[in-house]
């Protein structure tokens, strides 16, 4: 007897079958003929595991507009802006905020996120409300969090204190900027100092690096390196990157191999990357994406992040991780079948191994989260963004959707009539 039986979906890797849920967990993926507490009708569409979502700010979040709009559009205004938002916003501002946006992601199918929260606030207003906020959505999202001192570790008086007062609080993973400290000394001894913290409590990190268009900025070589010195390896992500962008290529050869080598993972945020980055450029402009093809060429661990969703560094959004892949295949220019499938990949299967999610996927022991989504493989999905139909969190159905006869596929039939017309020819 099963809970649940997912019927007739066809998985990323292009096999149909039947996937069966009981206790919160994949119990059996096969032909499966036996009785189940609801059957839901996955025939002709994509079965995946859900997106996640490595990088992302949730105490800022759907904050757009408060308490002004960022006029330059640039990081470093955004960064002041914050400044200014933490200085009126409630706990209960932020608590709505979140949990508004927890909904909106479940109904997305994204059902893991690790957000960043500021520890550089004397009152840890946002740390104290995500960690209840992790609580208040267990049942259906796994939320991570990042103890990041956003205006720098030793630039901010408090910021070292408070980054440790979080951690002591349950905060789930080490942060950091050193780009944003006052000199390349202090952002190199910054990085030092947070991978010495994460090892002796044993935690990840996770660090913002190197988010500007300066060639200089190199304090992802320090992470390889602390990371390697530490043991840490397999637990560390840089993200953003984007000064990679503007290196001078032999040292970037030399510094791909030093990630590989230390397995540093990668989270660059396409979204965010190329609206906030080369805003001093005149033409060419650069893309403000970090040399994601090449990472990927040497083994290295790379996953799309979020980053921001209506908040003071960015106005759009919609908690949708195909919008993100989608984005990152242009930027990326990852237009080749497997490329493109690899765009998927990195915004499931990517992602989680980044967060150390160790019970992910359609296997059988793994948890039962998954979404079935209106569109025939991976490929397509990236293409159409489609609708959500069932979203599976824990073996719950957290959300549905009806399914969209209109929509239209290149040759003028409705894309589920291709589909399954194509299914059975």
């Amino acid at each position: 007897m099963f809970d649940l039986i997912v019927k007739g979906g066809t998985l990323p890797d292009g096999r149909v079958a039947d996937i069966g849920i009981a206790g919160g967990k994949i119990t059996a993926i096969d032909k499966i003929e036996a009785e189940a507490g609801e059957v839901i009708d996955a025939s002709g569409d994509l079965v995946s595991p859900p997106f996640v979502d490595p990088h992302f700010h949730m105490d800022a979040t759907l904050s757009y507009g408060t308490p002004r709009i960022n006029a330059s559009g640039t990081l470093l205004e955004g960064i002041g802006l914050w400044g200014e938002l933490k200085q009126v916003m409630t706990p209960d501002e932020v608590r709505d905020r979140a949990l508004a946006y927890c909904d909106w992601a479940v109904s997305m199918g994204l059902l893991a996120i690790r957000s960043h929260v500021d520890t550089c606030d004397n009152t840890l207003t946002g740390v104290e409300v995500l960690l209840d906020v992790k609580k208040q959505v267990a049942d259906y999202i796994d939320l991570q969090l990042v103890a990041f001192p956003q205006d720098g570790l030793f630039r901010d008086p408090t910021a070292l204190q408070n980054t440790v007062r979080a951690l002591d609080m349950g905060v789930d993973v080490v942060g950091g900027i050193p780009h944003f400290e006052r000199t390349m000394a202090d952002g190199a001894a910054s990085v030092t100092a947070l991978c010495e913290m994460a090892a002796k409590r044993g935690l990840m990190v996770d660090m913002h690096c190197d988010e500007t268009d300066d060639p200089m900025s190199r304090h992802i070589e320090t992470l390889a390196y602390e990371t390697q010195r530490l043991g840490l390896q397999g637990r560390v992500a840089g993200s953003h990157l984007t000064s990679m962008h503007s290196m001078d290529n032999y040292y970037v050869s030399k510094l791909l191999s030093l990630m590989a080598e230390a397995q540093v993972a990668a989270i660059p945020n396409p979204l965010i990357n190329i609206m906030l980055q080369g805003r001093h450029d005149t033409f060419p402009k650069r893309r403000g994406l970090t040399r994601v093809k090449e990472m990927l060429a040497m083994g290295i661990t790379v996953g799309w992040g979020q980053d921001c969703v209506m908040d003071p560094w960015y106005s759009l959004g919609t908690a949708d991780m195909l919008d993100v892949a989608f984005m990152g295949l242009h930027v990326a220019q990852m237009s080749s079948p497997d490329e493109m499938r690899q765009c998927f990949e990195m915004v499931t299967h990517s992602n989680a191994q980044i967060m150390g999610i160790d019970d992910y996927g359609l296997h059988v022991g793994a948890k039962a989260s998954l979404v079935v989504l209106d569109a025939g493989n991976p490929i397509e999905a990236v293409r159409l963004r489609p609708d959500r139909l069932c979203v599976i969190a824990k073996g719950k159905v957290v959300s549905r959707k009806q399914r969209n006869n209109a929509r239209l596929s290149v040759d003028g039939r409705p894309d589920h009539v291709r589909r399954r017309h194509a299914a059975h020819s």
